[in-house]
């Protein structure tokens, strides 16, 4: 008996340790001013989500729409305490105005504040914080201009022409007037050539090549629906210094050896013999040598962060950006694709705060030019080489799959390709 209790007290008090843990966070909100949502041990209040009983952009349309007269309200996130912002005048002011107060992200990739964090992105404007983030957002800024993008655009064009041509080739080899095609498998490979020829300066053809090393570890890196891998994200969501003690990645080993050894011998291959490529590598290995010009005495900036009130914070911040975007407040039947909504004439009624694609303020995406350049030149190629069409298997209305998937559908999106008919140019 005496055994038994010997190891019964320390697994309760260990457990009772850990129960607290998880729900000490729970009743944050409940002296706060603000409403806030249900909450459960370990879930918080992401339940739903977490069992993939609903999509994540239901998910959280659902929440924004839960209090709609008012402009913050709270909400747990597994352990973490969060302020959901629904006034598009408060996320101004999050965002921009008091922008040196809410700086900082929450770890995604580990510990933000840790320098020595190996995660594969753990080093990314997306993970640093603070000083390390201005100076590295300092850096790389000059990368993205949009003369330097213009450098890519031959880059992309290629690609683009070459997925064109490719499934124009194929209903021709065929012998058949169109095909059917699922095209989230079709834009994976075309984003794929892109990355590999942009971002790694290298050429692969992911539609010829259909398995070939790149687009496989690719995609065994951006499953985020695995079951490992939302192990991991939880930990992290949980845990996030823990994790990094533990030198553990939300990717696997062999995905990020892959990439990160890509990088390196393309650098070491460039830096012997001299080889300049208009892609990402080219211009962050000059960002790279004019950061050295400009190195700053770090050590004192991280003694005194400045931002005390971020710095001692737990509580995290979020925008809920799908919950604006289908606000009929600000875009009228919001479910209907109507690209009017854009319109030279209509898009200086549109309230900047309530369209957040890439982020809004200084953390705004840095890539957005880059983005909307591969996005706009695939739609040129493909829509001046075929029409498109609805088939049998096309999901209408379209339902995203459940859980922590982002824009995955449910059963695939297919499309029936048809070539235009030629006219004499």
């Amino acid at each position: 008996m005496e055994i038994d209790l010997m190891i019964l007290v320390p697994l309760v008090a260990i457990l009772g340790i850990i129960y607290h843990y998880l729900t000490k966070g729970n009743k944050y909100f409940h002296e706060k001013p603000i409403p806030s949502l249900a909450t459960e041990p370990l879930f918080g209040s992401t339940r739903r989500l977490l069992l993939k009983q609903t999509a994540f952009t239901d998910f959280v349309i659902n929440i924004y729409n839960k209090y709609p007269l008012v402009k913050v309200f709270g909400m747990i996130d597994t352990v973490t305490p969060m302020f959901v912002v629904r006034d598009p005048e408060l996320i101004k002011k999050i965002t921009v105005k008091d922008f040196e107060y809410f700086m900082n992200h929450r770890p995604v990739f580990g510990n933000n504040d840790d320098p020595h964090n190996t995660a594969l992105f753990g080093k990314t404007l997306v993970s640093l914080n603070d000083q390390r983030w201005r100076d590295m957002r300092a850096t790389l800024s000059p990368a993205f201009t949009g003369s330097k993008m213009r450098q890519m655009f031959e880059l992309i064009v290629e690609c683009s022409n070459n997925m064109a041509q490719y499934y124009k080739e194929q209903i021709r080899k065929n012998g058949v007037g169109s095909q059917e095609h699922e095209m989230k498998d079709v834009f994976t490979r075309y984003a794929n050539d892109v990355i590999a020829t942009c971002a790694f300066g290298i050429k692969v053809d992911s539609f010829k090549n259909t398995e070939n090393d790149f687009y496989v570890n690719g995609k065994k890196m951006m499953a985020f629906n695995r079951p490992v891998v939302m192990f991991r994200m939880l930990g992290f969501r949980i845990m996030p210094k823990l994790m990094s003690k533990f030198n553990l990645d939300l990717f696997d080993r062999e995905q990020r050896d892959f990439f990160s050894e890509i990088i390196k011998d393309t650098v070491r291959t460039r830096d012997a013999n001299g080889i300049v490529r208009p892609d990402m590598v080219h211009l962050l290995m000059q960002a790279r040598k004019g950061a050295l010009k400009h190195q700053r005495e770090t050590e004192e900036r991280e003694e005194v962060k400045g931002f005390a009130t971020v710095e001692e914070s737990e509580v995290g911040q979020a925008q809920a950006s799908k919950g604006l975007h289908h606000d009929p407040q600000y875009y009228p039947n919001p479910s209907k694709f109507d690209p009017e909504r854009f319109s030279e004439e209509n898009r200086e009624k549109i309230n900047p705060s309530t369209y957040l694609p890439f982020g809004i303020g200084p953390r705004n995406c840095i890539g957005s030019r880059f983005a909307l350049m591969e996005v706009k030149a695939i739609v040129y190629y493909m829509l001046r080489e075929f029409s498109f069409e609805r088939t049998p298997n096309t999901q209408v209305p379209l339902r995203l799959a459940k859980g922590f998937a982002g824009m995955r559908s449910e059963k695939g999106v297919f499309v029936e390709f048809r070539p235009r008919k030629q006219t004499a140019h």
